[in-house]
C-alpha cells in the first residue's frame, strides 16, 4: 500500500508513453489533475449513544505520494465534524468503539518502516492514542467484547520467530500450498491467520485457533460467552471455497463448534460482510454463496443461522446479491445491501415474512451503513456525480451529514442516461450514455465503449472518474452490463460460463449499435476499453471487431494457460474450465485474441502492474508483444511495485492521462462523419 516516489523515478515504464492531454479544459471541467483532490469516505461506526459517528476519510499526500487515511468524527445531527488522527506517515482505518464508550480503538501501521498493523485506541473524549496489542505478524481485524475488557483478534503467524534478527536478504521462499500466492500478499507459506483473545488491562493476547487453516471476521456473542468466526477446513482447503462459520468459548484451549455445515460458501472472507448476532444472542446473519461449481456466479443470498441447531435457511431468496447484513435492534428484521440492476440499495429483510422494503431509492450506489443501538442508520453512498458520503436515513429520506468533496460543485459533472437494448439474439441488455456537458442534440460525438471488470460485476449509478474526464473532452461514453454481470440475477450471470468472449462480446456491441442508431456516436471514431476482465473483454472485442479505432486493455489477458499457476485463480480455473492438460481445446477457445491475434487491426494501449497476482503483467506483455509483431500501433505501460488496484496518486494520475492521451490521439485526429 505505502510506495514511494522513487520507485517511480527509479524504473520509468518499458516504453515511452503518449503526451500528457494536450487539450486545454476550462477550470469548471474535471480532469486527471483532479484525481488527487478526491476524498474517499469509508467505515462507519456508531458511538454506543447513538449522536456521533466515526469514520474514515483518504485523500492523497502529495508530498509522500501515497494514500493517506486518518479518522474523522461528526455529530448525527451533522454538527462538529472533527478530524481525529493526523499522521502523514501512517494510516488508522477500521474504528470501533468500545461498547461503554470509553475507547475508540482502530488499526493503525504507526511505528517504523518494519512495524506491524495493530490495535490502538484513544480515549473517546480526546487524547494521545496507545497501542494495545503486540502480535508480531500483525493484525488483520478485530472486535471489541461486549463488556469492553477484551478484544477477538484475526493475526497472522509471524514472519520469524521471536529474538531473530532481520536478515540482510529475504530468506528463499518455500511453500507446499496449493495456492501459493495471492495480489497484495505476495507469495504465501505455511503461515496462516488465527484467532486471539487480547486481554485490554493486562495487554495480553492469547492463541485460541490454531492449525493450516486460517480464521477470519470475528464477532462476539451479545452474552460475551462465544466468537464466531469464518474459517476453511478439510482437505486442503486452498482447493476449495467451503467455508463456514465456526463458534469458540473466548479461552485457551476450549473446542471449537462448527455452526454452518452447507457445502458452499458461508460468509466468504472476500465479500468483507461481518457476522451480524441477533440481539437475543439465538441467531447469526451471514451471506450465503452458491455451490463451489458455480464460483462467483451464484448471487450471495442473506441466510439465518439458529445456533443451538446449526439450522440455516434463507428468509428471502431473491435471486439477487445481499452483502453486510446487520440485525435491527428489535431483532425482527435485518438491514442489507442488495443490489439491482444499475443500483445497490439498502433494505430491510423482516425474518418472519421474508418481505424487502428499500430504504433508500432512486439512482444511487450504496456501499456501506451502520446502525446504533437506539435504531439510528447512516448510509455511505453516493451517485453520478457524487463520490461516497455519509447521510442520516429519516422519515424523509437521506439527509446529508456533510461532504468531504464540496469542490466537486464547481465542476460540470454529467449525470448518466439509462439505456436498455436488445442483444444480438433480444436479450435484454441495461447500460449507460454519458454525454458531454455541452452535448448538442443532433451532432455524433466520439465514442468509448467502456468495459467493466469482474467478470460478475456491474455499471451503477456511481461516481467515475474517468467517465467524467472523458465527457470534460468530448467524448460520449456508452457502458453496457452484458450477460455475465450482477444486479440480474443467477441465469443472466452464468450465461458467460466457461464461454468467454461470446455472448458478452456481443452485448458490448449492441450498445455500440445502439448510440449509432440514435444518431448519438460517431461510427467513425470509435474506442473501447476496461480494466481486469473489462481489459480480458477488451482482448475479445478487437479480435472480433475491426471497426474501433482505438482500444485500451488494463491489466487484462488472453492466453489462458500461460496464466495457470501463474496468477491466484487456479481453483476458479479448474472449477470453471477444467485443467488445461484435460480441457485443451477449451481452454484453446478462450484464447482466440491471442492464438489467432492477427484479427486484431486496433492500435491498442496494454497497461499493467508489476506487481499484481490477480492479473499477471504477462497477459498484457503477451498482447503487446503480438500485436507489435504484427505491426499494429501498441504501448505497454508498467506501474513498479503496484498490485492489481493502483494505489500510486503519480500512478492513478499518469494513467488517467495516458488513456485520455491515447483516445485524443487515434479519435480526436479522425475526421467526424457527417450527421
Amino acid at each position: 500500500m505505502h510506495k514511494s516516489f522513487s520507485a517511480f523515478v527509479g524504473s520509468l515504464l518499458l516504453v515511452s508513453t503518449v503526451a500528457a492531454v494536450a487539450t486545454d479544459l476550462p477550470g469548471d471541467r474535471f480532469g486527471p489533475a483532479d484525481l488527487e483532490r478526491l476524498a474517499a469516505v469509508d467505515e462507519p461506526a456508531f458511538a454506543p449513544d447513538g449522536e456521533s459517528i466515526v469514520y474514515t476519510v483518504t485523500v492523497t499526500n502529495a508530498a509522500e505520494d501515497k494514500q493517506q487515511s486518518d479518522l474523522w468524527r461528526v455529530g448525527y445531527d451533522g454538527r462538529d465534524r472533527t478530524q481525529l488522527t493526523s499522521t502523514p506517515k501512517h494510516d488508522e482505518w477500521a474504528p470501533a468503539w468500545s461498547p461503554d464508550g470509553r475507547w475508540l480503538a482502530f488499526l493503525a501501521d504507526r511505528g517504523d518502516d518494519d512495524a506491524q498493523t495493530q490495535v490502538w485506541a484513544m480515549p473517546a473524549g480526546g487524547g494521545e492514542a496507545r497501542v494495545l496489542t503486540n502480535l508480531p505478524g500483525g493484525v488483520d481485524d478485530f472486535q471489541w467484547s461486549p463488556d469492553s475488557l477484551r478484544l477477538a483478534v484475526i493475526a497472522s503467524d509471524p514472519e520469524r520467530a521471536a529474538g531473530t534478527p532481520k536478515p540482510k536478504n529475504p530468506p528463499p521462499i518455500v511453500t507446499e500450498r496449493w495456492q501459493f500466492k495471492k495480489d497484495v500478499d505476495g507469495y504465501l507459506d505455511a503461515r496462516r491467520s488465527h484467532l486471539y483473545v487480547h486481554d485490554v488491562a493486562r495487554s495480553e493476547s492469547m492463541q485460541i485457533t490454531f492449525g493450516e487453516h486460517d480464521e477470519a471476521l470475528p464477532a462476539w456473542s451479545p452474552d460475551g460467552k462465544q466468537i464466531a468466526y469464518v474459517t476453511r477446513r478439510g482437505g486442503e482447503p486452498d482447493r476449495h471455497s467451503n467455508f463456514d462459520i465456526y463458534l469458540v468459548e473466548p479461552r485457551a484451549g476450549a473446542t471449537e463448534r462448527r455452526l454452518t455445515t452447507f457445502d458452499g460458501a458461508d460468509n466468504d472472507p472476500d465479500l468483507e460482510s461481518p457476522i451480524s448476532w441477533s440481539p437475543d444472542g439465538r441467531q447469526l446473519a451471514f451471506v450465503q454463496g452458491g455451490d463451489d461449481k458455480w464460483i462467483y456466479y451464484a448471487p450471495n443470498q442473506l441466510a439465518i443461522v439458529d445456533v443451538a441447531t446449526g439450522r440455516t435457511r434463507l428468509p428471502a431468496p431473491i435471486d439477487r446479491w445481499f452483502t453486510q447484513p446487520r440485525w435491527s435492534p428489535d431483532g425482527r428484521s435485518v438491514l442489507a445491501l442488495i443490489e439491482q440492476s444499475r443500483v445497490i440499495n439498502l433494505s430491510r429483510i423482516e425474518i418472519a415474512s421474508g418481505k424487502v422494503t428499500p430504504l433508500t431509492t432512486g439512482p444511487r450506489y450504496d456501499a456501506g451503513f451502520a446502525v446504533s443501538k437506539q435504531g439510528r442508520i447512516v448510509v455511505l453512498g453516493g451517485d453520478d456525480v457524487t463520490p461516497y458520503e455519509l447521510a442520516a436515513l429519516e422519515h424523509g429520506g437521506l439527509r446529508p451529514l456533510g461532504s468531504h468533496n464540496e469542490w466537486l460543485a464547481q465542476k460540470k459533472l454529467v449525470r448518466f442516461d439509462d439505456i436498455s437494448f436488445k442483444g444480438a439474439d433480444g436479450t435484454s441488455i441495461d447500460g449507460f450514455v454519458v454525454k458531454p456537458p455541452d452535448y448538442v442534440p443532433g451532432r455524433r460525438y466520439p465514442t468509448i465503449l467502456r468495459i467493466h471488470g469482474g467478470p460478475v460485476y456491474q455499471f451503477s449509478h456511481e461516481f467515475m472518474p474517468d467517465w467524467q474526464a472523458y465527457a470534460a473532452r468530448g467524448f460520449v461514453v456508452v457502458a453496457a452490463n452484458p450477460r455475465g454481470s450482477s444486479g440480474r440475477g443467477f441465469e443472466f450471470a452464468k450465461a458467460i460460463y466457461a464461454d468467454w468472449g461470446n455472448k458478452d462480446v456481443q452485448d458490448v456491441l449492441a450498445a455500440v449499435d445502439h448510440v449509432v442508431a440514435a444518431g448519438i456516436a460517431d461510427p467513425d471514431r470509435l474506442g473501447v476499453g476496461g480494466r481486469s476482465y473489462g481489459g480480458i473483454l477488451t482482448n475479445y472485442v478487437i479480435a472480433s471487431d475491426t471497426r474501433f479505432k482505438a482500444a485500451v486493455s488494463g491489466a487484462g489477458a488472453s492466453n489462458w494457460a500461460a496464466l495457470y499457476g501463474h496468477d491466484m485463480y487456479s481453483r476458479e480455473y479448474e472449477l470453471e474450465l477444467g485443467t488445461p492438460w484435460v480441457q485443451r481445446e477449451l481452454w484453446d477457445r478462450l484464447s482466440y485474441p491471442f492464438l489467432q491475434a492477427d484479427r486484431i487491426k486496433t492500435p491498442t494501449l496494454f497497461y499493467c502492474a508489476e506487481q499484481d497476482f490477480n492479473v499477471p503483467c504477462n497477459g498484457s506483455e503477451q498482447m503487446y508483444q503480438a500485436l507489435r509483431s504484427l505491426g499494429v500501433p501498441s504501448q505497454l505501460v508498467v506501474y513498479p511495485g503496484e498490485n492489481h488496484a493502483l494505489a500510486v496518486p503519480s500512478y492513478l494520475r499518469h494513467r488517467l492521462q495516458t488513456l485520455l492521451g491515447w483516445n485524443e490521439k487515434f479519435l480526436l485526429s479522425a475526421p467526424a462523419s457527417p450527421n
